[in-house]
């Protein structure tokens, strides 16, 4: 690859060098070759002439190469071959630039920002993965391709996602949906979600199928696999200052000088490959066991917080109780006061001497004891089921606390289990060559322990959200009956 980079000294390259060159690099048909400077550029071809450039040092090697390009066309006018073969181009650009920029960032051992040129390099890919196979929309301005659509679709599947949508959307600068789709890309990485939002994304072609052609990237396994090799991203640290960053003019050009190497050096960087390899998974799992342990420690904070509500409902229970008591003692002796008044008017009524005045008096003085009576009878049948009811629910708040300490006593052993692996990934890194298989099993165990850990701690946030409706229903349901007595 390093022959198609014009020097004065060097050769004129073979027509089957060319050809083999055109194979390997080119994107045959969104794309074309052209040199820009030092550089071997990828550019767009909508934007540039189909025409040769006519100020390259070897004249002949690239009119030959324009020559080879237009045959291979004419070869390939099959639409779904010509897909395919743009598919197979754009992962493996992925692949590239992914494995670049954790390579570099690694060694680098700082933040990425904006200006970082790798870091660069992989939006523009990403971007060109996202636009291959698009529909176009028709407007009253004419037709219009952007990915910001399927983007805008991802925080109807990942509530988490709702965060960055609508930061995008209320950012000044950003004026067309180009822009706002390459400021969402950059939001998701600063998060370290790119890759799950990704998934959510590619697994839901029913909705795609709305903004995509049926062979697009994102539609087929090559979408797939591009999102699986994005969560080797999460190792690296990224930091965008948007405003000031205009996204709506950057033109998207793929840079080929950095992935360019000599045949020679390829054998000799496999070994610093697999222990790259290792070396990215160590430091995944080592984000991996940080996220934990903070998941962790709130669960637990939580959990201590919903044992002090439960203390304080048991509190409010006992108050209940007493005042239940009270009225109970009130109930006694209104009973005891008006036997005492039945008896007087029985008296008062054999007794003829007794004038009306103070035998109606008397009778209506009956029926408002008798009737407070009724009221008090009434209001310690509501206490009693409330009392019931809160019993009921602080059986159940204990039953739930149980389950979450359980559930605790879980993810710390399986955190242990996860400290365990790390340690294993740091044995093998010493013996890389020997453990190569083994590193696909370990990854294998800990993707399957993340996912259980994740469905794990989704139904433990929404016991604790459930928790949380019950203990403030109680408490409100105690507050009415406290101020009813007052």
């Amino acid at each position: 690859m390093s022959a198609l980079t014009p020097q004065s000294d060097m050769p004129t390259p073979t027509t089957d060098k060319i050809t083999q060159a055109a194979m390997e690099t080119i994107y045959l048909c969104k794309f074309r070759v052209s040199m820009d400077g030092e550089w071997l550029c990828l550019r767009e071809l909508d934007d540039i002439s189909l025409t040769p450039d006519p100020e390259p040092t070897h004249e002949d090697s690239w009119e030959d190469l324009t020559d080879v390009v237009e045959q291979l066309r004419d070869d390939t006018e099959d639409p779904n071959y010509l897909m395919a073969n743009e598919r197979m181009n754009l992962m493996n650009m992925a692949k590239l630039s992914i494995k670049g920029l954790i390579e570099s960032a690694l060694n680098l051992g700082r933040t990425l920002d904006s200006d970082y040129a790798p870091l660069q390099q992989f939006f523009v890919v990403m971007e060109h993965c996202l636009k291959h196979g698009l529909k176009a929309k028709k407007t009253f301005l004419g037709q219009n391709k952007s990915f910001w659509g399927p983007l805008e679709l991802v925080e109807k599947l990942v509530p988490e996602a709702a965060e960055i949508t609508a930061s995008v959307k209320d950012l000044p600068g950003l004026k067309t949906p180009v822009g706002r789709g390459r400021a969402w890309l950059r939001l998701a990485l600063m998060q370290k979600k790119l890759s799950e939002y990704m998934k959510a994304l590619i697994n839901r072609k029913d909705l795609l199928s709305e903004f995509y052609e049926p062979n697009a990237l994102m539609m087929e396994e090559e979408g797939a696999i591009i999102a699986g090799l994005l969560v080797g991203l999460n190792v690296i640290d990224a930091n965008f200052c948007m405003k000031g960053e205009d996204l709506d003019s950057q033109v998207g050009v793929i840079d080929f000088s950095m992935y360019l190497k000599d045949g020679n050096s390829t054998k000799g960087s496999e070994g610093d490959g697999q222990i790259t390899a290792i070396l990215d998974q160590k430091n995944y799992v080592e984000e991996l066991n940080r996220h934990l342990s903070a998941t962790v420690n709130n669960l637990q904070a939580k959990v201590d917080a919903l044992e002090k509500s439960n203390t304080k409902l048991t509190e409010e229970l006992a108050v209940a109780n007493n005042r239940i008591i009270t009225l109970q003692e009130e109930m006694e002796r209104v009973k005891e006061e008006s036997s005492y008044i039945l008896e007087s008017n029985r008296k008062v009524t054999k007794d003829r001497t007794a004038d009306g005045h103070a035998l109606t008096e008397a009778r209506k003085q009956l029926k408002e004891e008798t009737q407070l009576r009724l009221d008090v009878e009434k209001e310690l049948e509501v206490q009693i089921g409330m009392r019931q009811e809160m019993e009921l629910a602080m059986k159940m708040l204990e039953k739930d606390v149980c389950e979450k300490q359980d559930a605790l006593v879980a993810l710390r052993q399986q955190l242990d289990d996860l400290r365990a692996l790390k340690h294993e990934l740091s044995f093998k890194l010493q013996s890389s060559d020997m453990g190569v298989k083994q590193k696909s099993e370990l990854n294998s165990r800990l993707e399957e322990k993340t996912n259980q850990m994740a469905a794990t701690i989704k139904q433990l946030e929404q016991s604790e959200k459930d928790l949380v409706k019950q203990a403030k229903t109680l408490n409100s349901a105690a507050n009415k009956l406290i101020q009813k007595h007052h």
